[in-house]
Protein backbone atom coordinates (compact mmCIF):
# COMPACT_ATOMS: atom_id res chain seq x y z
CA UNK A 1 0.00 0.00 0.00
CA UNK A 2 2.74 2.41 1.04
CA UNK A 3 4.21 1.64 -2.49
CA UNK A 4 0.76 2.65 -4.05
CA UNK A 5 0.71 5.76 -2.40
CA UNK A 6 4.38 6.65 -2.50
CA UNK A 7 3.77 5.90 -6.55
CA UNK A 8 0.69 8.38 -6.79
CA UNK A 9 2.71 11.12 -4.90
CA UNK A 10 5.66 10.52 -7.20
CA UNK A 11 3.48 10.93 -10.25
CA UNK A 12 1.65 13.69 -8.98
CA UNK A 13 5.36 15.78 -8.25
CA UNK A 14 6.24 15.04 -12.01
CA UNK A 15 2.66 16.50 -12.89
CA UNK A 16 4.03 19.65 -11.07
CA UNK A 17 6.82 19.54 -12.61
CA UNK A 18 5.28 19.38 -15.93
CA UNK A 19 3.05 22.15 -15.92
CA UNK A 20 5.83 24.63 -14.15
CA UNK A 21 8.16 23.69 -16.85
CA UNK A 22 4.86 24.22 -19.23
CA UNK A 23 4.50 27.80 -17.79
CA UNK A 24 8.20 28.87 -18.29
CA UNK A 25 8.23 27.68 -21.50
CA UNK A 26 5.04 30.28 -22.75
CA UNK A 27 7.27 32.92 -20.68
CA UNK A 28 8.93 35.19 -23.26
CA UNK A 29 11.75 38.06 -22.16
CA UNK A 30 12.79 40.30 -25.50
CA UNK A 31 14.99 43.40 -25.16
CA UNK A 32 15.44 45.81 -27.80
CA UNK A 33 18.79 47.28 -28.46
CA UNK A 34 19.63 49.15 -31.39
CA UNK A 35 21.46 52.15 -32.85
CA UNK A 36 20.11 54.32 -35.43
CA UNK A 37 21.93 56.38 -38.00
CA UNK A 38 21.45 60.06 -37.39
CA UNK A 39 19.26 62.09 -39.55
CA UNK A 40 21.06 64.60 -42.29
CA UNK A 41 19.49 68.28 -42.59
CA UNK A 42 19.54 71.99 -41.45
CA UNK A 43 19.31 71.78 -38.02
CA UNK A 44 17.07 73.95 -36.36
CA UNK A 45 18.32 77.70 -34.91
CA UNK A 46 17.23 76.34 -31.36
CA UNK A 47 18.78 75.23 -28.26
CA UNK A 48 16.65 72.73 -26.72
CA UNK A 49 16.87 70.30 -23.37
CA UNK A 50 15.84 66.72 -24.01
CA UNK A 51 14.17 65.17 -20.47
CA UNK A 52 14.27 61.22 -20.93
CA UNK A 53 12.95 59.86 -17.87
CA UNK A 54 13.60 56.70 -16.61
CA UNK A 55 10.30 54.85 -16.97
CA UNK A 56 11.02 56.18 -20.47
CA UNK A 57 14.45 55.18 -20.58
CA UNK A 58 13.66 51.75 -18.73
CA UNK A 59 10.36 51.27 -20.54
CA UNK A 60 8.88 47.99 -20.26
CA UNK A 61 5.82 46.65 -21.71
CA UNK A 62 4.67 43.56 -19.82
CA UNK A 63 1.11 41.27 -20.83
CA UNK A 64 -0.09 37.96 -19.26
CA UNK A 65 -3.38 37.18 -21.06
CA UNK A 66 -5.47 33.93 -21.15
CA UNK A 67 -5.08 34.25 -24.83
CA UNK A 68 -1.70 34.20 -25.05
CA UNK A 69 1.53 33.74 -23.48
CA UNK A 70 3.25 35.74 -21.16
CA UNK A 71 5.75 38.37 -23.21
CA UNK A 72 7.94 41.08 -21.04
CA UNK A 73 9.50 43.39 -23.55
CA UNK A 74 12.18 45.83 -22.70
CA UNK A 75 12.42 49.10 -25.14
CA UNK A 76 13.96 51.24 -23.30
CA UNK A 77 17.57 51.27 -23.93
CA UNK A 78 16.59 51.13 -28.22
CA UNK A 79 14.28 54.45 -27.64
CA UNK A 80 16.54 56.18 -25.53
CA UNK A 81 18.93 55.99 -28.19
CA UNK A 82 16.69 56.64 -30.64
CA UNK A 83 15.84 59.75 -29.75
CA UNK A 84 18.87 61.07 -28.33
CA UNK A 85 19.83 60.29 -31.27
CA UNK A 86 17.27 62.15 -33.82
CA UNK A 87 16.52 64.82 -31.37
CA UNK A 88 20.82 65.54 -31.34
CA UNK A 89 20.24 66.25 -35.11
CA UNK A 90 17.49 68.30 -35.22
CA UNK A 91 18.68 71.70 -33.62
CA UNK A 92 21.73 73.96 -33.34
CA UNK A 93 22.57 72.50 -29.85
CA UNK A 94 20.84 69.33 -27.92
CA UNK A 95 21.24 69.34 -23.96
CA UNK A 96 20.80 65.93 -22.05
CA UNK A 97 18.44 66.52 -18.79
CA UNK A 98 19.39 64.55 -16.05
CA UNK A 99 16.28 66.12 -14.16
CA UNK A 100 13.72 67.87 -15.65
CA UNK A 101 11.58 70.76 -14.18
CA UNK A 102 14.50 71.54 -11.86
CA UNK A 103 18.17 73.22 -12.10
CA UNK A 104 17.56 73.91 -16.25
CA UNK A 105 20.72 75.24 -17.64
CA UNK A 106 20.10 79.32 -18.91
CA UNK A 107 19.15 80.03 -22.49
CA UNK A 108 17.02 77.06 -23.69
CA UNK A 109 14.71 77.78 -25.93
CA UNK A 110 12.71 74.53 -25.53
CA UNK A 111 12.52 71.39 -22.81
CA UNK A 112 11.32 68.14 -24.98
CA UNK A 113 9.57 65.46 -23.32
CA UNK A 114 8.64 62.62 -24.61
CA UNK A 115 6.48 59.51 -23.01
CA UNK A 116 5.30 56.22 -24.18
CA UNK A 117 1.88 56.14 -24.31
CA UNK A 118 1.51 52.48 -25.65
CA UNK A 119 2.66 49.32 -27.37
CA UNK A 120 0.66 46.60 -29.23
CA UNK A 121 1.33 43.69 -31.14
CA UNK A 122 0.14 41.16 -33.31
CA UNK A 123 1.45 37.38 -33.36
CA UNK A 124 1.75 34.91 -36.64
CA UNK A 125 -1.07 33.28 -35.63
CA UNK A 126 -3.12 35.88 -35.27
CA UNK A 127 -1.39 37.39 -38.54
CA UNK A 128 -1.52 34.32 -40.10
CA UNK A 129 1.53 35.06 -41.65
CA UNK A 130 4.83 34.53 -39.77
CA UNK A 131 5.53 37.71 -39.28
CA UNK A 132 5.03 40.12 -35.88
CA UNK A 133 3.55 43.73 -36.51
CA UNK A 134 3.92 46.31 -34.10
CA UNK A 135 2.59 49.87 -33.16
CA UNK A 136 4.18 52.21 -30.65
CA UNK A 137 2.14 55.39 -29.43
CA UNK A 138 4.14 58.67 -28.26
CA UNK A 139 3.07 61.41 -26.54
CA UNK A 140 5.60 64.52 -27.10
CA UNK A 141 5.58 67.73 -24.78
CA UNK A 142 7.43 70.72 -25.35
CA UNK A 143 7.92 73.29 -22.71
CA UNK A 144 9.81 77.02 -22.98
CA UNK A 145 12.38 77.83 -19.86
CA UNK A 146 9.80 78.70 -18.02
CA UNK A 147 7.97 75.21 -17.88
CA UNK A 148 4.84 76.70 -19.85
CA UNK A 149 3.77 74.23 -22.40
CA UNK A 150 4.63 75.26 -25.59
CA UNK A 151 3.03 72.33 -27.83
CA UNK A 152 1.93 68.89 -27.45
CA UNK A 153 1.51 65.96 -30.68
CA UNK A 154 1.70 62.54 -31.12
CA UNK A 155 4.06 59.90 -32.74
CA UNK A 156 2.71 57.03 -34.14
CA UNK A 157 5.22 54.24 -35.19
CA UNK A 158 4.43 51.14 -36.94
CA UNK A 159 7.06 47.96 -37.76
CA UNK A 160 6.60 44.20 -38.81
CA UNK A 161 9.25 41.70 -39.12
CA UNK A 162 11.26 41.86 -42.13
CA UNK A 163 11.60 38.47 -42.69
CA UNK A 164 9.82 34.69 -41.96
CA UNK A 165 12.79 32.92 -41.21
CA UNK A 166 14.18 34.03 -38.24
CA UNK A 167 15.59 31.54 -35.30
CA UNK A 168 12.76 32.24 -32.69
CA UNK A 169 9.40 34.54 -31.84
CA UNK A 170 11.83 36.62 -29.48
CA UNK A 171 14.29 37.67 -32.47
CA UNK A 172 10.98 38.10 -34.24
CA UNK A 173 9.23 40.83 -32.42
CA UNK A 174 12.69 42.51 -31.39
CA UNK A 175 13.05 43.20 -35.45
CA UNK A 176 10.06 44.24 -35.87
CA UNK A 177 9.91 46.70 -32.66
CA UNK A 178 13.35 48.11 -34.30
CA UNK A 179 11.43 48.92 -37.81
CA UNK A 180 9.06 50.49 -35.56
CA UNK A 181 11.52 52.58 -33.89
CA UNK A 182 12.89 54.12 -37.02
CA UNK A 183 9.61 54.90 -38.22
CA UNK A 184 9.38 56.87 -34.93
CA UNK A 185 12.64 58.41 -35.62
CA UNK A 186 11.80 59.66 -38.89
CA UNK A 187 8.56 61.14 -38.31
CA UNK A 188 9.69 62.37 -35.26
CA UNK A 189 12.62 64.38 -37.33
CA UNK A 190 10.23 65.35 -40.65
CA UNK A 191 7.18 66.16 -38.50
CA UNK A 192 8.46 68.38 -35.76
CA UNK A 193 8.16 71.90 -37.89
CA UNK A 194 4.76 70.34 -39.28
CA UNK A 195 3.31 70.55 -35.64
CA UNK A 196 1.61 74.27 -35.77
CA UNK A 197 2.83 75.47 -32.56
CA UNK A 198 6.31 74.65 -33.43
CA UNK A 199 6.47 76.18 -36.59
CA UNK A 200 5.47 79.52 -35.29
CA UNK A 201 7.98 79.41 -32.48
CA UNK A 202 11.17 78.31 -34.82
CA UNK A 203 9.76 81.17 -37.39
CA UNK A 204 9.62 83.54 -34.48
CA UNK A 205 13.12 82.42 -33.43
CA UNK A 206 14.18 83.06 -36.79
CA UNK A 207 12.58 86.30 -36.91
CA UNK A 208 14.73 87.41 -33.50
CA UNK A 209 17.73 86.05 -35.16
CA UNK A 210 17.50 87.82 -38.67
CA UNK A 211 16.45 91.06 -36.89
CA UNK A 212 19.31 90.50 -34.43
CA UNK A 213 21.54 90.19 -37.75
CA UNK A 214 20.46 93.11 -39.10
CA UNK A 215 21.41 95.08 -36.21
CA UNK A 216 24.44 93.70 -35.97
CA UNK A 217 25.53 94.72 -39.51
CA UNK A 218 24.42 98.42 -39.18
Amino acid sequence: MNRMFNGIGALRRLSLFAVAGLLTACAHTVSVDGEFPAPVGNPHPLTVGVYLSDDFSDFTYSENRDDRDEWNINTGRAQKNLFETVLGSMFKETINLAQYPTNLPPGLDLVIVPEVRELQFTMPRETRVNIFEVWIKYDMHAYNQQGDAVAEWVITAYGKTPTAFLKSQEAALAQAINVALRDAGATLYTGFERVPELQAFIDNKQRALSMQQTGDNE
